[in-house]
Formats: C-alpha cells, structure tokens, sequence
C-alpha cells in the first residue's frame, strides 16, 4: 500500500509531557511560569543594554541579541503548548508544524552561532586586548550577527525542506513538546534514509564547527589567562568569560548529555526532557547566570528603574498641578 501523500496531511497530535488530566493544571502552571520568567529576564538584560551608554560594547552587543533570540526560541514552542492544555487539544496544523519547526531550528541554530560569536569576543579581549577596539568595530560585528542569521537561514531552510518530502500513514502521533525534525523522522512511512544522511552531515558540519570554534577559542583563552604573571589580572580575565562560559556549558551540556542518552535507550521521555530543557530551561537560566555574575548588569538595571522611577514622579507631579 503506497503511503498517503504529504499534501494530505492536515495535522498532527503533539503528545506533550504528559497525557495523565489530573496532571495538567500543575503543568500549565509550571511552564507559564518559566516562560514568564524568560522574557521578563531576558527584556531586562535588553533593557539594561539598550538604556545604558557604558554597556554599549561588542560583549554586550552579543548578549543583547542573545536575550532576544532565547525570547523567540522559547515563543516558538511554549505558548502552542499552553493553549493546547487550555483547549485540552493536542492538535497542531500541518503547516503550523513545519513553520514551528523551522523557527525552532532557526533560533537554535542562531543561538549556537552567538555563542561561537561571543567565545570569539572573549578570546580577542583576553589574548589581543590592546586590538580588541581596532579588530571588533561595530561594522565587523555586525558583520558576525549578519553572518550568523544567514546560516541558521540556510540550516532552519535545509532541514524544512527535507522534512517536506516526508510522507506519512495513520501514526501522526508526535511525542514531543513540539515538532522536532528528528521526531517527524520517526513517524514518517516512506524512505528516511536521505533525510537522516542529510540531518547528520549538516549537524556535523555546521554545528561540530561551530563547536570547534568555541573549544578553540576558549583553550587560547585559558593559555593566554595562565600565561598572565599576575594573580588579580588572571582573576579579571577569568571572571570577564566565567558567565558565558558557564551558558555554554549549561547549553551543550544538556543538549549532548540527554540526547546522547534518549540515543542509546530509545526513550521518547528522554526526548521530552531534551526538548524541555535547551527550549524552556536553559533560556530561564541564562538572564540569572549574566546578571548574578555581572556587576555591570546590575548596575545598569538599577540607573534604569532609578530613572523610570524619576520620570514617573515627575509625570505625576505635572498631573497634579493641571488638576489643580
């Protein structure tokens, strides 16, 4: 029996973390939760950025994109997921499951290139710090978001595309919090074979690079820091790069660690997990690892609200007298 042609593939189930009722209400309040913690920390690092004259450096540059890309990544997945659990629906569209797909890929593949971006930043500001300010311009780094879009663009497009010629039979059952290219892989009826070549050689290519990089420049950096004769500017050095560095730990770690284990058992809850965590969890994380760790993001958040708080008085000072 041929299997159904892709076009007449209206929708699919999105399983989620659980199908148990009573356990619903305690989920939904969960992750609307963290998903609130997420862009309310992320839009304060924008905030602080953008208001705050002395964090306008390439260092923060980078983050200020990377707050916002974690936004958009967790906005991909999260809030189909909660209207799906107030509805008491698990049905999501054909087409809004590849559109989902492919803003979920985009925005993982462009925060995996920021990360390689700002491994770079550190290295230049430890290892040539008297060029740092002639090597990272605002043309070159821009330059560096520029080229980071476009190959998400080309990685989000490939994977898209190839999830497009998939067909599929009776099973639309996706066991995942959204649909993820490997998942829609696993439920396919026709010949995978192409799309699991093409899946393996550009995750290779495009993300053990980009790996590559981080790795690379971070051992520079480590070199250049104990290469240092003294102890408080080691400590400097160290502390400028700790907060990232623990960001891109927390994100590979998760990523490599559970999706090396939902490989060897098989297991669509290790699936799960994998996707809760470097959608929902490591975003949450990130705006409390840079602002805990750094001064000036704390010092940027406080001028910012003393400032609104200024203006408000102000503003309610003038309401009065026109009342009166």
């Amino acid at each position: 029996m041929e299997p159904e042609n892709l076009t007449r593939i209206s929708e699919f189930l999105l399983l989620g973390l659980s199908e148990a009722p009573e356990l619903q209400p305690l989920i939904f309040r969960l992750f609307l939760s963290m998903y609130l913690i997420t862009v309310l920390g992320n839009l304060l690092i924008i905030l602080a950025v953008s208001s705050d004259s002395h964090l306008h450096t390439p260092m923060y540059f980078f983050l200020c994109n990377l707050s916002l890309v974690d936004i958009c990544s967790t906005s991909t997945t999260v809030p189909k997921m909660l209207l799906n659990m107030q509805t008491q629906s698990r049905v999501i569209a054909y087409e809004g499951c590849i559109t989902q797909m492919y803003f979920f890929i985009f925005f993982a593949g462009l925060d995996v290139c920021l990360l390689t971006v700002m491994a770079y930043d550190c290295f230049i500001a430890i290892c040539h710090s008297l060029h740092y300010t002639v090597i990272m311009i605002p043309q070159i780094c821009g330059l560096l978001i520029l080229v980071s879009w476009v190959i998400s663009v080309l990685y989000s497009l490939l994977h898209t595309l190839m999830a497009r010629r998939l067909s599929f039979c009776a099973d639309l059952e996706i066991r995942d919090i959204l649909c993820e290219f490997n998942q829609m892989i696993q439920i396919a009826c026709s010949d995978t074979f192409l799309n699991d070549m093409v899946m393996y050689f550009a995750t290779v290519l495009i993300g053990g690079g980009l790996f590559a990089g981080i790795l690379y420049s971070y051992s520079e950096t480590v070199s250049c820091i104990l290469g240092m004769s003294l102890a408080q500017g080691k400590y400097k050095a160290f502390f400028s790069c700790v907060s990232h560095l623990s960001v891109v730990s927390l994100f590979y770690c998760t990523l490599l660690g559970v999706y090396l284990s939902s490989a060897a058992t098989h297991s669509s809850h290790s699936s799960v997990t994998a996707s809760v965590m470097y959608t929902v969890v490591t975003p949450m994380l990130n705006p409390f690892i840079y602002s805990l760790r750094n001064k000036d993001i704390k010092e940027a958040l406080k001028r910012f609200f003393k400032m609104v708080s200024i203006k408000g008085t102000i503003v309610l000072g003038l309401k009065k007298s026109l009342l009166l």
